[in-house]
């Protein structure tokens, strides 16, 4: 475990440490702006795209080619090529499945249908395609317009350009609830040096079919001096990065040696870090089950009176479902079992009102956790074992009370349908926890007018 050092939050108490070993520092002065759900984020995005004077530059795992941005923007391919024809430099880094990891979901993998979809539409930006070990993933999200520029914003989080955008107040059948965030300020330096290290060793950059607009020699610099503060928020950048996968241990400014051959796993430890300081609450968003590791700090966290709700998608994938009938895998549904055996814990899903006066539910892809409306960590990595110890990830953890407040506030406004803004964290999540019992009774009466869009869910069949 990385050593760790206290940083200074609203609240009693012990205080979530921030991680002294990793490759970027925590950098104060940075303005942070959580974007939650697929319209906002993509409209914020376009229009840092269409305000960009020097550079686009991206990372994503998933893209449909037929994706659209918000507000008749046309495709995600259309805004890049819009960018490009105004002379900016746009770079993507697309990940390119192995034979072992081709069913996690829609990649844009460099196939001859995508070159030659590419070449008839003309793109002229520049594009690398970089592999993951074995049956993992290169599951960073990011955006970075202006790179090293006074005009400099980046976005991280957890949004495929995949599935259709849909707005807050209109969340129903088939719909995903996500978050990003955008930071500006001394942490985009961070963002942009990782862009750089993935960008110079992709690991296609010297096949034929690696690169798009450019040949495997086009390499960037890093960058050599941190962003001006932009705002009051301290910010860490951290990563998981598995070991091997990348050689160049050139420093960000103002940051440590860090020896990236080795890997990195901030991510990881943050989370387990975070959940140990805890004192009053934590509210997690996530995709995935949390695995024992973590479920087991949450059980040590319910035991010390820390009130716990966990959002996670209503209908499983199929995965977790296999996994619930594999008498194998008992020892990891045991353990969040054993979580709802508390009263100051609830599991909950989301469900929207449908074309039937039932509801549907909304898959949760958001990877968040709020502590004591203190301390946030908002961007890639799922709590299972795949984000945790074998994908390519990153997350942004901040410690700023007035942005966390204001986030779990507008996260339980959309899900309760309720203000919580006079309310502190405890209580807030005591009311999440009623408003979705409630609303689970109602709906096994047949009753859908809920209030909001919670509802409980048993642990001890989620699953089956």
């Amino acid at each position: 475990m990385m050593q760790s050092e206290g940083l200074s939050t609203a609240g009693s108490g012990p205080q979530v440490p921030f991680l002294a070993s990793a490759s970027y520092p925590v950098r104060h002065g940075n303005a942070v702006r959580p974007l939650v759900d697929s319209g906002p984020t993509f409209r914020r995005i376009c229009e840092a795209i269409e305000a960009a004077r020097h550079s686009v530059w991206l990372a994503v795992t998933f893209m449909a080619p037929d994706f659209q941005m918000p507000d008749g923007r046309g495709t995600v391919l259309d805004v890049l090529d819009r960018a490009a024809a105004r002379g900016l430099d746009v770079r993507i880094i697309f990940w390119r499945p192995n034979p072992e990891s081709s069913g996690y979901g829609q990649a844009f993998a460099g196939s001859q249908a995508d070159l030659e979809l590419l070449g008839a539409r003309g793109s002229r930006f520049r594009a690398r395609w970089d592999r993951a070990h074995g049956y993992y993933c290169q599951h960073q999200k990011i955006w970075l317009m202006d790179a090293g520029h006074s005009s400099e914003t980046t976005f991280v989080g957890g949004i495929n350009p995949t599935f259709k955008v849909f707005e807050p107040g209109h969340m129903g059948e088939g719909q995903r609830h996500d978050v990003y965030v955008e930071v500006t300020g001394p942490s985009a330096t961070d963002v942009h040096h990782n862009f750089v290290q993935r960008w110079n060793e992709a690991s296609e950059r010297m096949e034929a079919d690696g690169v798009w607009g450019h040949n495997g020699d086009d390499d960037l610099p890093f960058p050599v001096h941190v962003s001006a503060p932009q705002g009051d928020s301290p910010v860490q950048i951290q990563r998981n990065i598995y070991a091997g996968r990348y050689s160049n241990s050139y420093p960000t400014p103002g940051g440590p040696l860090f020896n990236i051959a080795a890997g990195e796993r901030s991510v990881s430890e943050q989370y387990i870090q975070a959940i140990d300081a805890a004192c009053r609450s934590i509210y997690i968003e996530n995709q995935a089950f949390p695995i024992p590791e973590v479920a087991v700090r949450l059980e040590e966290a319910l035991k010390r009176g820390v009130d716990v709700v966990i959002l996670v998608p209503a209908e499983p994938e199929e995965h977790v479902r296999a996994a619930r009938h594999n008498p194998a895998r008992k020892g990891f549904f045991d353990h969040i079992e054993a979580l709802g055996r508390y009263e100051n814990f609830a599991l909950v899903g989301i469900a929207g009102p449908n074309e039937q006066g039932r509801r549907s539910a909304i898959y949760v892809h958001a990877k968040i956790m709020l502590v004591d409306d203190a301390w946030a960590t908002i961007g890639s990595c799922n709590l299972h074992s795949n984000s945790l110890f074998g994908h390519s990830e990153m997350n942004a953890a901040i410690w700023d009370p007035k942005v966390v407040q204001t986030l779990r506030r507008q996260l339980l406004s959309e899900h309760l349908g309720q203000d919580t803004g006079q309310l502190d964290d405890r209580a807030a999540l005591r009311l999440y926890r009623n408003v979705a019992c409630e609303n689970r009774l109602s709906g096994e009466r047949g009753d859908f007018n809920w209030q909001g869009l919670a509802y409980s869910l048993d642990p001890t069949t989620y699953g089956e």
